[in-house]
């Protein structure tokens, strides 16, 4: 099994900054990571992708220019450091990890059915 524990989540205000880890222990940390998150009342989205190198990174529209994914594979650690925060950024933010192990050069970060290993999330709150 694929541990994933969250952390860094709070109470920031518009226009301010955040980053979150995620540490994974137990199955191997060589796959595809991403970060979904869910704002009351609205759909979990996949806001960010990883591919296991770290070489190819996907961005959704609304956090492009303003968010940014990176992973420390020797520390079994994913970062999403989010600038410019808004009061929309508000939501729920899970850490998952992919099915595949060595993931085609990023093939699969857009596609949200292909993260099967989840945290347990962390609220992120931007006030206006």
């Amino acid at each position: 099994q694929l541990q994933l524990v969250e952390s860094g989540g709070g109470l920031v205000q518009t226009g301010g900054s955040l980053r979150l880890s995620c540490a994974a222990s137990g199955r191997t940390f060589s796959r595809q990571m991403g970060w979904f998150r869910q704002a009351p009342g609205k759909e979990r989205e996949l806001v960010v992708g990883i591919s296991w190198s770290g070489g190819n990174t996907y961005y959704a529209a609304s956090v492009k220019g303003r968010f940014t994914i990176s992973r420390d594979n020797a520390k079994n650690t994913v970062y999403l450091q989010m600038n410019s925060l808004k009061p929309e950024d508000t939501a729920v933010y899970y850490c998952a990890a992919g099915r595949r192990e060595y993931d085609l050069g990023g093939l699969y970060l857009a596609q949200g059915d292909e993260y099967s290993y989840w945290g347990r999330g962390t609220q992120v709150t931007v006030s206006s």
